[in-house]
């Protein structure tokens, strides 16, 4: 069913390719972080550069630590990471370097093209074509990371890195956390078939393999529902939380305005908030937790977190109209209070 509904909404250039060297395959996985994980595992070596949205999801800034201390950012806006910054990331090599031996080029880029953590970012259709055939040109892998592609608030939906991957260069990840349980652990990951096996195999080795009891009582609720049904339920949870998104903006602009600055989120759950102060962590990690409130603090998502950030990200994912109201009224008596 999972392989029937990524041909259905990504359509992938290489599946079914005979002769392809890299035909597709999916694989479930312990949620999406665990295929993330065990993928940068796989693939990166300890003296590998990688290419990196910036800021990004603090989850992958913590993989990426232990397995290599050469991230290099990419810096991105609103419509996501931005195709001229990472031309500038890879500015110190030419696209022939890709295929010289012992060549430090990059060889993997990792992004969240949709409703961005923390940014609340989304990659447009041009800029993924652009980025596309800069990872063409450089012979980058590309990791999709997804887990917010169906909670996209306006149709139809961008079309995936996978829907014009004819080279078999994209790893996508794809998440139930956000549409049915977070607390099954499922997620899976689409790809070239070689480097699947290697993550099946990495699997044997630690996982053995998602939970059954999960994947058979995701089954179960697919099975009922069906393709039709799957859909119908994202685009259900999507507008609710386009409903959310509108009563955060609104709270955030009764509250904030002269305080604050934030661009509009087109998908996912987060706002990036720009705080009129130089550093926002001990704000938010000491004052605002004394006052009953939770934001994150924009250091954990830089990779350099002992930076000053004036950022904070706001989540209106599992919170009432009132709840973010007094939320964003103490975070703005703080601010006054300087």
């Amino acid at each position: 069913m999972l392989t029937e509904l990524q041909c259905r909404i990504h359509n992938p250039p290489t599946y079914k390719a005979e002769g392809h060297p890299g035909p597709l395959d999916l694989i479930v996985t312990s949620g999406s972080q665990d295929g993330l994980c065990k993928v940068f595992e796989s693939m990166v070596n300890t003296d590998d550069k990688v290419l990196v949205e910036h800021p990004t999801y603090s989850g992958t800034l913590a993989m990426l630590k232990p397995i290599t201390t050469k991230a290099i950012l990419v810096e991105s806006d609103i419509d996501g990471l931005n195709p001229a910054s990472l031309r500038q990331a890879l500015s110190p090599w030419s696209p022939s370097d890709a295929t010289r031996p012992g060549s430090d080029i990059p060889k993997v880029l990792y992004l969240v093209p949709n409703g961005g953590n923390p940014t609340g970012a989304g990659l447009t259709l041009d800029r993924k074509k652009e980025i596309y055939k800069i990872a063409q040109d450089y012979n980058l892998i590309i990791m999709e990371d997804d887990p917010y592609f169906y909670l996209q608030f306006t149709k139809p939906y961008v079309p995936s890195f996978l829907s014009m991957d004819t080279d078999g260069r994209v790893v996508r990840f794809d998440s139930f956390s956000k549409l049915v349980s977070s607390g099954m652990r499922l997620g899976f990951v689409t790809g070239p078939k070689p480097l699947l096996e290697r993550l099946e195999l990495h699997m044997q080795c630690s996982v053995m393999h998602a939970s059954g009891l999960s994947q058979m009582a995701l089954y179960k609720v697919l099975e009922d529902w069906g393709i039709e049904g799957f859909l119908k339920h994202a685009e259900t949870t999507a507008e609710f939380y386009k409903t959310k998104r509108d009563q955060c903006l609104a709270i955030m602009e009764k509250h904030l305005k002269g305080l604050a600055e934030w661009t509009v989120p087109s998908r996912g759950m987060f706002v990036w908030v720009k705080l009129h102060v130089e550093d926002s962590h001990k704000m938010i990690t000491l004052r605002a937790r004394e006052k009953g409130v939770l934001f994150v603090p924009g250091s954990v998502f830089m990779m350099d977190s002992s930076k000053p950030s004036p950022y904070i990200r706001a989540s209106y994912s599992n919170c009432t109209e009132e709840q973010m109201d007094t939320a964003f009224q103490r975070l703005a008596e703080i601010l006054r209070e300087g």
